[in-house]
């Protein structure tokens, strides 16, 4: 039995692909291709984050997708305002770091650099895209120039972009990108706010979808503290056509997380935070020691992101290599107990399961009052 999608008659599902409404969440760093080659092969949508990567490993980690399935899959980017270097500020956060690198016997770097370079100027991987002509692109932070987004369309690929509230879900809509993936402030790994100094309204799923739906003609994808069927027939329920599950797939053996992170997402004492000081931008991730830094009174001002993640990576490095994984992302969903260790189809399935089974229990629960909800 399969879902179809309901909300406006909205084809999004067949745009897709698919012929279930979940997509895996991109996840740059812990996705890889053979977790978006599995979740692909079982009908969903798989979603592979390259925006920490450059052109060419991005164009040989998409052959390895396609090495292992024939189905559609989501390539996506980062689209944020590339960085400012400040040196004067990257030398204070380095020095106000220098301490937690001798805990274990190194010393800070010397300087640092922008680790990401933002798909807004990243024309090798434009260029690399039209060439590949991967089924789907999403965008997280913003939105790439109006001439790339004809160009990719043109060249027949579906496009997806995040917004965590309704300025930037209009922005989506006039720029004729075809989803939107509705973030709400549940979901793990970094927030999709367009500009990041502005005030964060931090709207929950629920909230937010029903806000995009109510408000805009495209359709929506809920993100944000879904782990089960029941949290994906919510979303459908919300009106959203589609659900998407990153914190869910972490704990796969088809992902790239290490032990340490499969610990933490099933530790009932795991509790998820806003962490700055690892990237420079706002993630949700699991408390340990390196988010206790956005709560001192003494830190300085976090340089731009991607360039702080390149000491937050250098500090995890030094931790990781005498058994520490205090100073990790380890991104994760306000969820991320609801954890199971399956691998990816076998989660699929179960999701899907879980999803008929709670709408058919509400259809038959309330069927006498003569309440339903669509969708089978």
């Amino acid at each position: 039995m399969t879902i179809s999608p309901h909300h406006r008659g909205n084809d999004l599902l067949v745009r897709l692909g698919i012929a279930v409404p979940i997509i895996q969440a991109p996840m740059a760093g812990v996705g890889t291709p053979a977790l978006a080659a599995a979740v692909s092969n079982a009908g969903a949508l798989g979603s592979l984050g390259v925006g920490a990567m450059n052109a060419d490993g991005a164009r040989a980690a998409i052959h390895e997708i396609r090495a292992a399935s024939n189905r559609p899959f989501n390539v996506n980017v980062f689209t944020h305002v590339p960085a400012v270097a400040d040196p004067a500020r990257e030398a204070r956060w380095l020095q106000y770091l220098a301490p937690h690198f001798a805990r274990f016997g190194v010393t800070a770097p010397a300087s640092l650099r922008e680790i990401y370079t933002s798909f807004v100027a990243d024309e090798a991987m434009f260029e690399m895209f039209l060439d590949e002509r991967p089924a789907v692109v999403s965008f997280h932070f913003g939105l790439p120039s109006a001439k790339k987004i004809a160009a990719l369309k043109d060249a027949g690929i579906v496009l997806l972009a995040s917004a965590t509230n309704l300025d930037d879900a209009a922005q989506i809509a006039a720029a004729g990108i075809d989803g939107i993936v509705a973030q709400g402030v549940e979901a793990g790994g970094h927030r999709g706010t367009f500009d990041p100094a502005l005030r964060d309204e931090a709207l929950g799923t629920m909230a937010l979808v029903r806000l995009i739906v109510r408000e805009s003609p495209l359709p929506v994808i809920a993100s944000g503290g879904i782990m089960d069927g029941a949290g994906i027939a919510a979303a459908l329920a919300l009106g959203a056509q589609a659900a998407q599950l990153g914190t869910a797939f972490v704990a796969s053996p088809e992902s790239g997380a290490d032990a340490a992170y499969r610990a933490a997402l099933v530790d009932p004492h795991s509790r998820t935070t806003f962490i700055e000081a690892i990237s420079g931008r706002a993630a949700r991730g699991i408390e340990n020691r390196i988010s206790e830094l956005d709560h001192d009174p003494q830190r300085p001002a976090v340089p731009d992101y991607p360039i702080a993640y390149d000491a937050g990576k250098a500090l995890h490095a030094a931790a990781k290599a005498q058994g520490n994984s205090e100073y990790a992302a380890q991104w994760a969903g306000q969820a991320v107990r609801l954890s199971r260790a399956l691998p990816a189809a076998e989660l699929v399935a179960a999701l899907m399961r879980e999803t008929v089974e709670t709408i058919e229990g509400l259809n038959s629960r309330f069927a006498p009052s003569g309440l339903a909800i669509p969708g089978i």
